[in-house]
C-alpha cells in the first residue's frame, strides 16, 4: 500500500493539529467512526475550535463541537474525500492536508485512510481489534497453506511408485516334464517359458491392483509334478496399493488361456502363487558366474562349495545359487560339512538360505544360516520333493572361506508313523537326528498289553521355528491326548489312562528342526513306579530323593509339599527345603531368594561374599579385608594407585585398581599393557550344538583343551594350551606310581585339536611329545596343595580353528561366588564308570570359600577353589585331572580360572570339586616360562 503522511500542521491560518492518513483503494473502503481530534494553538485539550472547515460532500457541521457525519467511501474520487455513514460523527476538528496526488495501483484508484491520532482513547480501542483481525487472517492463511501442503504431499506420496518383485511357483496342467526343461538354454525351456509368461500377463490383466503396474515376468526353472514352473514378476505399484497387491499375489489362483486355434487346447495353470522377495536375491539372467545346477547321481554324494573354498574367501556384494535336483519320486539329503561365513549381526550379514523349492520364497525356506559352525554341528536337511535351492547373498568385504556341502538322493518315504505293539520300544521323527523334512504328517498308534497303561518319554525334543511365540504350536508340533507340544523342551513324559496312546507329528512347509527321539513304556497304573517316587512328568526317582532340597524331577514335584527338618534344613518361602549352611552364603539357592534375605549388613557397612560385614571405608582400599577378595572385586575406577596384591600391575610398573582389566577392550594402563597379548581365549566357531543332557561338546568348542596320553596307558590327564610351546596341567599327573615313571617327559604324548579319542588321526589333530615338565616346587602329593605343572612341547603347534590358547588371568583376577565356569575333559562320565570318547563339558559355579571349608574341613588352602553344585550331578572325575576351568567373560573371551585337581568321589552331593586357583600362580608361571 502506498502511504502519504499528513503530518502535524504548522500553518498560521489553521492553528490546529493535523491528522495522519494513508491512501487505500476504494475497493477496500469501509465505514469508520473517527474519534475526537481537537486541540488549539493556545492549549491542549480545550473544546473544539470555533471555526471548522468542511472538506468533502454531504457532511453536516454543528457549531460548538465540530461534528461531521457522512460516508468515507465514494464511487469516484479525484482527491481524498471524507464521507461518514449516517449516524456516525467525528467529534473533533482538524485540517487535512493532502501531500501527494492519487496514483493508479494495479488499475485501482486510491483513497485516503485515516490512521489513529496520538491522543485518542477511542482510537486506541479500535487498534487491537484491527490486529486481531490481521492475525486471524494470517493464521487462516498459514493454516490453509499447511493444509494445501499436506494434501499435496499426501497425494504425491500416495501416487509414489514402489518397485516390488515377487517370487512364485505354479503348476502347468496337461504337460509332461521333459529332461530338456532342466536346461534353461534349451529350445523346449524357452517355448514353455514363453507360454507361462504370456499366461501370467493374461492373469494379471484381470486383476485391477496388478495389471496396470506389471512390468515383466521371468521363468527361472521347471521341475516335475507334472510340470512346476518357478518364476518372478516385477511391478511398479503405487505405494498405497502395495499391501493389497501382496495379498493378491499370495492368493492361489488358476488361469486358463484360450487356444489360438480350434485344434489347439487351452493352456491351464493352477496354484499360481507368489510372495515378496528381496531384490538382491533375484538372479540376473545374463549373469551366471555364480549360478550352479547339479543333479544327483543315484545314492552317490555330490560335493559342492562356495567359489574359492577353502583357500580364498567367497566374493563380496554377490548373489550365488545352487539348484539341486534328484530323480522323480526321490527326496534330497543335504549336509554342510564345513560352514564359515560372516558372523550374524544387525548390519545385514552374509546369509545362506535353503529352500524346499526352486524359487526363493520365504514361506518355503527350510533354514537360514550365518556365522561359523563346528564340524560336529548337525547341519543335515531333507527336502519334501526332488529339488532344493541354496542361495548365498553377501554384503561387505569379509574374509571367510564359505561352505562345503554334499547332497544325495534317497527314495521318498511311502509312509510315516505306523502301529507299534509291544511292552516297550522307541520311535523318532523322520531322519532323526537330521532335520525332518517340511510338509509332513506322521501318526504312531502305540498299544501295550491289556492290563497296562502306556507312557511316552521324549528324550530329545527340538521343534523350534523362527518368529513363533513360545507355546503357540501353530506350525510344527507333536500332539498327544489333544495337547500340542513344540519348541525346545527338556525331557518330559506323556501318559494315557489305558493301554493305547496316539502320537501325531506335523511339520508345515517351512523351517525345520532336528525333531525328537522318544521311547514308550508300559506300566501298572496302581503302582507306576515300584519302590520309587513318580514325578508329575511320569519319571521315576529313588524315594530318598524326595524332599531332600534338590529338584530331581524336572518339574520340581519331588520337592513339593515337603516338611523341612529344622535341625539341618532351611524352609524357603515357597516351602522348598535347603541345607541350613546354604543360608546367607551369597548364592540364592531358594527360587524366591529367601535364603539370602535378612542377611544384610548394618548401615554404612559392606557385605563380603562370605557374609562378613565390614565398614565401607575398608572397601576398595586395596586390602583383602573380607578374606575372599570380594571387597576389592568391583573397584572399577582404573586409576593409578600404590601397588598391592589386589591391584593390577602394568608393564611400566604402575598399578591400577580396576578389577580384571586384562583384555577387556579398554586400555586401563597408561602403557596399554593390559590389552597386549590378547590373542587368546577365543573360539573359532560362533555356534555350538544343543546337546541332550549337556555332556558332549562340539568340535573346536574348547580349542585349548589337550589330551595327554601316557605310553601304554592311553588318555590319563588333560592340559590347557597357553602358547604355541607351553601347556598347564596338574602336578599330581606326573608323580611316579606303581613302578611307572610318570615324571619322565618322554612317556607322554599330547594331542591337540582332538574331539573324539577314537579319531586321533583325524584332520586337524596335531600330535606332540613333551620336552620338559616343571612341577611346582611346593607341590604336596598328600594334600594336593600347589597342584600345578608347566609342560613344554617338543615343537610348537600351529594355531587353527580347533587349536588356540586360553587366556591366563593376572594375579589380581577374581572369580566371584556363583560365577558360571565350564569344566571339560575325557574323564569318567560317572564314578567307577568308563572314560568318555567324546570331549565332555559341564557348567558349574564357584562355591563360597567359607562353605567349601565347612564341607571339607582342614582340607582347603588359599591355593584352592571349590567349584560345582552342592546338589551334585556335574563335576570333574578321573581322567579330567589337569584340564582347565574355562571362565567366560563379558566379551566372550575365556580365562582359565583353575586346574582340575581333586575331589571326594565324582559329582556327589555336598562334595564339590576342588581346583587349583590359577591367579595365585600367575607370577610363578611368568618367572618360569616368560608367558
Amino acid at each position: 500500500m502506498n502511504k502519504v503522511l499528513l503530518g502535524r500542521g504548522n500553518g498560521a491560518e489553521t492553528g490546529y493539529s493535523t491528522l495522519s492518513a494513508s491512501y487505500h483503494t476504494k475497493q477496500n473502503c469501509k465505514h469508520f467512526l473517527l474519534s475526537r481530534f481537537c486541540a488549539g494553538p493556545s492549549g491542549r485539550g480545550r473544546p473544539c475550535a470555533e471555526k471548522c472547515v468542511r472538506w468533502g460532500v454531504g457532511g453536516v457541521l454543528r457549531p460548538g463541537c465540530c461534528e461531521w457525519t457522512g460516508s468515507l467511501c465514494s464511487s469516484a474520487l479525484t482527491q481524498p474525500s471524507l464521507h461518514l455513514g449516517p449516524g456516525k460523527t467525528w467529534k473533533s476538528m482538524a485540517f487535512i492536508q493532502n501531500t501527494g496526488k492519487l496514483r493508479n495501483m494495479n488499475g485501482c484508484e486510491e483513497g485516503v485512510e485515516f490512521l489513529p491520532a496520538n491522543n485518542s482513547s477511542k482510537v486506541e480501542k479500535g487498534g487491537p481489534r484491527r490486529w486481531v483481525v490481521l492475525m486471524a487472517v494470517l493464521a487462516a492463511f498459514l493454516a490453509l497453506s499447511l493444509l494445501a501442503g499436506l494434501l499435496a504431499w499426501h497425494f504425491q506420496d500416495r501416487n509414489m511408485r514402489v518397485q516390488k518383485i515377487f517370487n512364485g511357483y505354479l503348476s502347468v496342467r496337461n504337460e509332461n516334464f521333459l529332461d530338456a526343461y532342466e536346461n534353461s538354454n534349451s529350445t523346449e525351456f524357452a517355448n514353455l517359458a514363453k507360454k507361462v509368461k504370456e499366461a501370467l500377463k493374461f492373469l494379471y490383466s484381470g486383476i485391477p491392483v496388478l495389471g496396470p503396474y506389471h512390468k515383466t515376468s521371468t521363468v527361472t526353472a521347471f521341475s516335475e509334478g507334472s510340470v512346476i514352473a518357478y518364476y518372478w514378476s516385477e511391478f511398479d505399484i503405487p505405494k498405497h496399493l502395495v499391501k493389497e497387491a501382496e495379498q493378491a499375489m499370495a492368493e492361489k489362483r488358476m488361469v486358463t488361456v484360450p487356444p489360438r486355434a480350434r485344434s489347439m487346447s487351452s493352456f491351464v495353470m493352477t496354484s499360481v502363487v507368489a510372495f515378496p522377495s528381496d531384490p538382491r536375491i533375484i538372479q540376473n539372467t545374463q549373469d551366471n558366474s555364480c549360478s550352479f545346477a547339479l543333479h544327483a547321481q543315484g545314492s552317490e554324494p555330490i560335493r559342492f562349495s562356495t567359489p574359492g573354498f577353502p583357500d580364498s574367501p567367497y566374493p563380496s556384494h554377490a548373489r550365488c545359487q545352487w539348484t539341486l535336483r534328484g530323480d522323480a519320486d526321490s527326496v534330497l539329503s543335504l549336509t554342510f560339512r564345513s560352514f564359515d561365513v560372516a558372523t550374524c549381526d544387525e548390519r545385514g550379514s552374509d546369509l545362506v538360505t535353503v529352500y524346499d523349492t526352486l524359487s526363493p520364497v520365504e514361506p518355503r525356506a527350510v533354514v537360514q544360516l550365518c556365522g561359523t559352525y563346528p564340524p560336529s554341528y548337525n547341519l543335515t536337511f531333507l527336502s519334501s520333493q526332488n529339488v532344493l535351492l541354496i542361495t548365498l547373498v553377501t554384503s561387505t568385504e569379509r574374509r571367510h572361506p564359505g561352505f562345503e556341502a554334499v547332497f544325495f538322493q534317497l527314495p521318498r518315504m511311502s509312509s510315516c508313523g505306523g502301529y507299534l505293539r509291544a511292552a516297550q520300544g522307541t520311535f523318532n521323527s523322520p531322519y532323526y537326528p537330521g532335520h525332518y523334512p517340511p510338509n509332513i504328517n506322521c501318526t504312531w498308534h502305540i498299544e501295550v498289553p491289556d492290563n497296562k497303561n502306556v507312557k511316552v518319554r521324549f528324550k530329545a525334543f527340538f521343534l523350534q521355528e523362527p518368529n513363533v511365540p513360545v507355546g503357540s504350536c501353530t506350525k510344527d508340533y507333536v500332539e498327544i491326548n489333544g495337547e500340542k507340544y513344540c519348541g525346545e523342551r527338556p525331557q518330559f513324559v506323556a501318559s494315557s489312562r489305558n493301554n493305547k496312546i496316539t502320537v501325531h507329528f506335523h511339520s508345515d512347509q517351512s523351517y525345520t528342526d532336528t525333531g525328537f527321539l522318544a521311547e514308550f513304556l508300559s506300566f501298572d497304573a496302581r503302582d507306576p513306579c515300584p519302590g520309587s517316587f513318580m514325578c508329575n512328568t511320569g519319571r521315576c526317582i529313588r524315594k530318598e530323593l524326595r524332599c531332600d532340597g534338590w529338584a530331581d524331577c524336572t518339574d520340581y514335584s519331588d520337592e513339593l509339599d515337603c516338611k523341612c527338618n529344622a535341625t539341618y534344613q532351611f524352609t524357603c518361602r515357597d516351602k522348598f527345603c535347603k541345607p541350613l549352611f546354604w543360608v546367607c552364603d551369597s548364592v540364592k539357592d531358594c527360587e524366591d531368594g529367601s535364603d539370602e534375605e535378612g542377611c544384610s549388613c548394618p548401615p554404612n557397612t559392606f557385605k563380603c561374599g562370605n557374609g562378613k560385614c565390614l565398614p565401607q571405608s575398608q572397601q576398595c582400599d586395596r586390602k583383602d579385608d573380607c578374606g575372599d577378595g570380594s571387597d576389592e572385586a568391583k573397584c572399577q575406577d582404573g586409576k593409578a594407585v600404590p601397588c598391592t596384591e589386589h591391584t593390577h600391575r602394568c608393564l611400566n610398573g604402575l598399578c591400577v585398581d580396576k578389577s580384571n582389566p586384562q583384555c577387556d577392550g579398554n586400555e586401563d594402563c597408561t602403557d596399554g599393557s593390559d590389552e597386549k597379548d590378547c590373542d587368546c581365549g577365543r573360539r573359532s566357531f560362533t555356534r555350538q550344538s544343543r546337546v541332550v543332557g549337556g555332556e558332549n561338546s562340539d568340535q573346536g568348542e574348547w580349542p585349548w583343551q589337550v589330551s595327554l596320553h601316557a605310553q601304554g596307558h592311553g588318555h590319563l590327564c588333560g592340559a590347557s594350551l597357553i602358547s604355541p610351546s607351553w601347556m598347564i596341567s596338574a602336578a599330581h599327573c606326573f608323580v611316579d606310581d606303581r613302578g611307572f615313571r610318570y615324571s619322565e617327559h618322554s612317556v607322554w604324548t599330547a594331542f591337540l585339536g582332538l574331539h573324539d579319542q577314537s579319531k586321533r588321526n583325524a584332520p586337524g589333530v596335531q600330535e606332540r611329545g613333551l620336552q620338559r615338565i616343571i612341577k611346582h616346587p611346593f607341590f604336596n602329593d598328600f594334600t594336593f596343595d600347589y597342584d600345578i605343572a608347566l609342560l613344554q612341547l617338543d615343537r610348537p603347534v600351529e594355531y587353527s580353528a580347533t587349536i588356540r590358547p586360553i587366556c591366563l588371568p593376572a594375579a589380581d583376577y577374581t572369580f566371584p561366588t556363583g560365577k558360571a565356569i565350564w569344566v571339560t575333559g575325557w574323564g569318567h562320565t560317572q564314578e567307577a564308570g568308563q572314560g568318555a570318547m567324546i570331549l565332555q563339558k559341564g557348567e558349574i559355579r564357584v562355591i563360597n570359600q567359607t562353605t567349601c571349608e565347612h564341607l571339607l574341613p582342614q582340607q582347603i588352602t588359599p591355593r584352592m577353589i571349590c567349584v560345582g553344585y552342592l546338589s551334585g550331578g556335574v563335576d570333574a572325575c578321573q581322567g579330567d585331572s589337569g584340564g582347565p576351568l574355562s571362565s567366560p567373560e563379558e566379551d566372550g573371551r575365556m580365562f582359565q580360572a583353575g586346574v582340575v585337581s581333586w575331589g571326594e568321589g565324582c559329582a556327589q552331593r555336598n562334595k564339590p570339586g576342588v581346583y587349583t586357583r590359577l591367579p595365585v600362580f600367575r607370577d610363578w608361571i611368568k618367572a618360569q616360562i616368560g608367558v
